[in-house]
């Protein structure tokens, strides 16, 4: 039975009570972007004073580094509407990303909405609603709440095996390669900040290593002199296994054996893990400022000893081992910490009213995903205030439907890929779903310009 509303916070007549997003990065501002387009009211809270996310470097806890770029290129990589600057590089840096998002927030008159310095301490279901508690005390309530909190705040952090003695660091608190200067550095893990991490290393460091517990399928950044999702999605309306029988081969040819390099084979096929996309850390291999081990076997003190035999020592480990998807503000609303669950990864299917968006696994750039789960949401909470037909069906699939978005791949079991969903397959059925219910997944206001990329550079270092 629902707990009783108190008389405080049961909405007035004729008002209906608003929608809380919390987080103002890329996914916050997509989901305030839908909501305003519709007209529904919502109150947009955001604990840093900027927008942006972890792409703002100055964010506590935010896990970006100096060296990063976005891994999938600008042309495929923006909002609906809003194309990122002509002169951006194909695969921008992090503070043109910064800029872009705060130009977007600008544009769309968002950014005078957000209620800044408001840090959630927790959210808790109150009835049919959902009271959303504030660190300083303060308390609202709200119809339906939307966490947009993001997914790469919360280390995974393995036990280094043995009895190793020198600094071990997670790379959420990696910065930049002048930490590494004279140092012996060892990189854990596969993902593309360990890769890029250990290419920063391999500049700036005394002895570069890079641990793989496994083989992986790595990714040019560029194909034919164009970026690979470029030349990639050109082949993406084929099925994924025909395409990957097209792809992988090329691969191979592209990259050559990788145990050349100390890399194992990979032990799968490709796209059942997420893809590594990077180019420089084979340059690295080849020309040994990176040299590749396979995983930690023993420590002891500064020694590390490898699976394969080898041993060496070492001044620091530093872990780039992912991520755990916690939502501490409502984790218990969202049960897994790796995979919350939810229905198309962005409604909670136990709990109406409740959704998050930016935690979705997929193997494709992620803005375009945020923006069309916005527009999904924004269309059902309007459809539900208009009691549609529409809206009903949603709130039944929400709660049985259970479609296979694999696109017919078989992912990797290990706890990344729980949940991940082939990004191809992801906007098929949802272009397919907002038809059937009559819902654009696309914004209705005109397109925008693209920021210029200087008044965007100067606009950013003013809010700083």
């Amino acid at each position: 039975m629902s707990d009783p509303i108190p008389p405080s916070a049961t909405p007035s007549r004729g008002h209906e009570p608003s929608v809380c997003v919390i987080g103002a990065g890329p996914a916050g501002l997509a989901v305030a972007r839908a909501l305003s387009e519709r007209g529904i009211e919502y109150v947009h809270l955001e604990r840093h004073s900027h927008v942006g996310g972890l792409w703002d470097i100055e964010n506590p806890g935010t896990p970006l580094y100096e060296s990063a770029h976005f891994i999938s290129s600008r042309t495929v990589s923006g909002f609906s509407g809003f194309a990122m600057p002509e002169d951006y590089p194909d695969y921008p840096r992090h503070d043109q990303i910064l800029a872009y998002l705060r130009a977007f927030s600008d544009a769309y008159g968002l950014t005078e909405r957000i209620r800044f310095g408001s840090a959630v301490e927790a959210v808790e279901r109150l009835g049919d609603f959902w009271q959303v508690r504030l660190e300083d005390g303060t308390t609202n309530v709200h119809s339906h709440v939307i966490v947009c909190t993001g997914s790469q705040w919360h280390p995974f952090t393995p036990d280094v095996p043995g009895s190793y003695t020198g600094e071990i660091r997670h790379s959420l608190e990696y910065r930049s390669p002048r930490e590494f200067e004279g140092k012996r550095v060892l990189v854990v893990g596969g993902g593309n900040s360990g890769c890029d991490i250990a290419c920063d290393a391999a500049r700036s460091a005394k002895r570069a290593v890079i641990s793989l517990r496994r083989g992986y399928w790595f990714i040019p950044k560029h194909v034919f002199g164009l970026p690979s999702d470029i030349v990639g999605g050109k082949g993406s309306f084929l099925p994924k296994p025909l395409e990957r029988a097209i792809l992988q081969p090329m691969l191979r040819l592209l990259t050559g054996d990788p145990t050349r390099l100390g890399l194992q084979k990979p032990d799968h096929r490709l796209f059942e893990t997420h893809p590594v996309v990077n180019s420089m850390l084979l340059h690295h291999l080849q020309h040994g400022d990176v040299v590749a081990r396979p995983d930690i076997r023993h420590t002891d003190e500064l020694t590390v000893e490898f699976a394969d035999g080898t041993a060496e020592e070492f001044d620091v480990i530093l872990l780039a081992t992912g991520y755990r998807h916690r939502v501490p503000v409502a984790q218990e609303y969202f049960g897994d910490e790796q995979h919350p669950e939810l229905y198309l990864n962005c409604s909670s299917r136990e709990h109406p009213g409740l959704f998050a968006v930016g935690f979705i696994e997929t193997n494709s750039g992620a803005y375009h995903l945020f923006d069309r789960q916005a527009h999904l949401l924004a269309a059902f909470i309007d459809g539900q205030r208009s009691g549609t037909a529409s809206a009903r069906e949603f709130d039944r699939l929400r709660r049985e439907d259970d479609p296979d978005l694999s696109d017919g791949l078989r992912f990797d079991s290990s706890p990344r890929h729980r949940g991940y969903v082939d990004a191809d397959a992801y906007v098929r059925h949802l272009t397919k779903l907002s038809r059937r219910l009559g819902w654009p997944l696309e914004g209705t206001a005109p397109p925008v310009p693209a920021p210029d990329p200087e008044r965007a550079r100067e606009h950013t270092e003013a809010r700083a």
